[in-house]
């Protein structure tokens, strides 16, 4: 009765308040000479002299992609705001593909003239798109390296050796204004699925598949199949001897319970005649008898015909497998994707379209979906770590972006496992890309406690710090460093380095916080491996035959999973309300100016909250305590772990009233 009495007072406050924002966007520049168009934006901040390890093999084949200018950049981005703004003519009266592409998509002539210098020079084209915005395409590193007017070196970043440009590429003056970037660099091929499993040693899979016989564990702490249900008596800490145990893992019952919709999807509202997308790299190949072994076992509706479908690669199609971590290691992103939407909305129908790689690959899937507006609710579960690729790849990347929102499609992008990321990136804290993006919405993590009747009774930011408890030469037990212990694992967010704030974020992220820059993430869910999900699964146990091991379950986390998790439940208030979201982001934090109380504010604990876990794989036991993510900190109201705070069904109800 409270939410239906302010239902239409808050509708109109919202487009009100929402109607005078706007978005900040990438900028990208480039440089001309007589002869050649030199590209300086497209070179990595990474490729330096500190960092080089010498020139290239001539014969190291990489993949490199162009992207193409838009025809009417600032009239695509006005589009794109005006489609996602409340209160104003366009909002959620998104375009169709061919509209957008003819009005904004290069020209065919130029796109063609491209085509034809690439195809000239020998270069093997990959895929493009229909939108015509890049081109990806391969090449030794002397091709590349004499076509482009530089050489490509090998350089060392992120634990990684990368191939990159050592100088600006060109091209010859004759394609000037055709291109904006010329990615050269292996940079988006650090792009990782952002899952986590809660016992990351026990995970079978790969071509290196191995068995643990655990040794027996020092802390007898069997998980809990809901919050509290088992105990373990560990050394003290924070003033107390006993523990709750780590979550075994929620089944999709107990999660539609926590988030007030399972009374919903019982009535009907179960995401029938909605579509969720889901874009990943590779396929497995056993991901729809996987999804029905495990529904079965969970008591819940298997895939009706017709209900999954996917656009994939053929596995000789598979490229860059040992930079993109192998088919096995996408294999649980996939499945978690699919059960998590599946589990929330167990009618909507999920197309999976998976990247021929980590990198072009995912551009490639993603405009197979845009360019065929084949759904217009997208899920994203993964990301680069860092935003350390070149400035004219990302402004080009984010032209897909702008795409999508014009179209009335909303992208929901996982912000990453890794805190500030700053371990990833030289020291340097930054959030991952995509999710930094002003044109997406970024999804960050709690750790959610679901008691046996379904209901939540704590919920932290998702940070996870482990200390290891170990059996001293006396016999008693110890921590192994001082609690709460190191950093494990939290949601990815902190403050962009190269996209401006956009308006829609002014007055809700404090501006001593933001700086000038977006901020990440916008909103969060579930995401934590120690109060994760199950899933199940028959392992890749090897990676060039894609031949798969004997069925298993798993628990797994990570922003990954908060994701999907988001997604499913738009598909369920699109559903209820009849409406398309599309960019939420907009609505989203002018439902927060005004109606906060919609959102589950996540503050940090008023005392430390843990518990005791055992790798069953191992036998080695942690005290895990949460809301430890790094630098970053949960507090009242906006803050770069959870956002403007967990959904609920409650906001996304508002969310689609929106459209009013």
């Amino acid at each position: 009765m409270h939410v239906r009495a302010w239902t239409r007072k808050a509708v109109a406050l919202v487009a009100a308040v929402a109607a005078t924002t706007g978005l900040g966007v990438v900028g990208a520049g480039t440089a001309s000479a007589a002869d050649r168009q030199t590209f300086a934006g497209s070179v990595p901040g990474w490729a330096t002299a500190a960092n080089d390890q010498g020139a290239a093999a001539a014969d190291d084949t990489e993949e490199a992609e162009i992207y193409l200018p838009l025809r009417d950049p600032k009239g695509a981005e006005q589009l794109a705001t005006l489609v996602g703004t409340p209160g104003v003519a366009n909002f959620r009266h998104g375009v169709s593909p061919q509209q957008w592409i003819a009005r904004f998509s290069p020209t065919q002539a130029d796109f063609d003239a491209v085509l034809k210098f690439l195809t000239d020079n020998h270069l093997t084209i990959t895929a493009y798109p229909q939108s015509r915005l890049f081109v990806t395409f391969r090449g030794t590193a002397d091709q590349l390296g004499s076509v482009f007017g530089t050489s490509i070196h090998s350089y060392s970043f992120a634990g990684q050796r990368l191939l990159a440009p050592s100088s600006a590429p060109s091209v010859p003056a004759t394609l000037a204004g055709k291109i904006s970037a010329i990615g050269l660099d292996q940079a988006k091929l650090l792009t990782r699925p952002d899952s986590v499993p809660a016992d990351p040693d026990a995970v079978p899979g790969g071509s290196a598949v191995k068995r643990f016989a655990a040794p027996a564990p020092v802390v007898d702490a069997p998980c809990s199949n809901y919050a509290g249900e088992h105990t373990a008596t560990v050394p003290t800490a924070y003033g107390t001897t006993v523990f709750p145990t780590n979550l075994c893992g929620y089944k999709p019952s107990q999660v539609r319970s926590a988030y007030g919709v399972q009374s919903l999807v019982s009535k009907g509202i179960n995401g029938s005649g909605q579509t969720v997308a889901i874009i990943d790299a590779y396929a497995s190949p056993t991901i729809e008898q996987d999804v029905n072994t495990w529904a079965a076992a969970a008591g819940e509706p298997g895939l009706a015909p017709g209900q999954y479908s996917q656009i994939v690669p053929t596995p000789a199609q598979f490229l860059d497998k040992d930079l993109c971590q192998q088919p096995s290691g996408w294999q649980t992103e996939q499945t978690l994707d699919v059960q998590a939407v599946h589990g929330v909305a167990p009618a909507a129908k999920i197309l999976y379209v998976g990247g021929y790689n980590c990198g072009g690959g995912l551009d490639v899937a993603m405009s197979k979906i845009l360019d065929g507006k084949l759904a217009n609710i997208v899920s994203n579960s993964y990301g680069n770590g860092t935003e350390a690729l070149p400035a004219d790849v990302l402004a080009g990347q984010n032209n897909l972006y702008l795409q999508a929102a014009a179209e009335g499609i909303g992208l929901y992008f996982s912000s990453g496992d890794d805190g500030d990321d700053a371990a990833l990136n030289n020291g340097v804290a930054q959030p991952s890309w995509p999710s930094s993006s002003a044109w997406v919405t970024a999804v960050g993590g709690t750790s959610m406690f679901i008691d046996q009747a379904g209901r939540i009774t704590q919920e932290t930011g998702w940070g996870s710090a482990r200390d290891q408890i170990v059996k001293a030469s006396d016999g008693s037990l110890q921590y192994t460093d001082p609690l709460p212990g190191p950093f494990w694992a939290g949601a990815g967010g902190g403050v962009s380095t190269v996209t401006p704030q956009p308006a829609y974020q002014r007055g809700i992220v404090p501006s001593s916080l933001a700086k000038g820059k977006r901020v990440v993430p916008d909103v969060a869910a579930l995401a934590d491996p120690y109060t994760g999900y199950q899933i199940g699964y028959r392992p890749i146990v090897d990676d060039d035959t894609l031949a798969t091991g004997d069925y298993t379950n798993a628990t797994y986390g990570g922003t990954s999973l908060a994701s999907p998790l988001l997604a499913a439940q738009v598909a369920l208030v699109q559903q209820q309300t009849r409406s398309v979201i599309g960019f939420a982001n907009p609505t989203l934090y002018a439902i927060d100016r005004i109606l906060p109380w919609s959102y589950r504010d996540i503050v940090p604990p008023s005392s430390p909250v843990a518990v005791a876990a055992t790798s069953p794989s191992t036998g080695k036991s942690f005290l895990v305590t949460f809301d430890q993510d790094t630098s970053l900190q949960t507090a009242r109201r906006y803050d770069d772990v959870t956002g403007i705070g967990e959904v609920s069904f409650t906001l996304l109800n508002l969310l689609a009233q929106g459209r009013h």
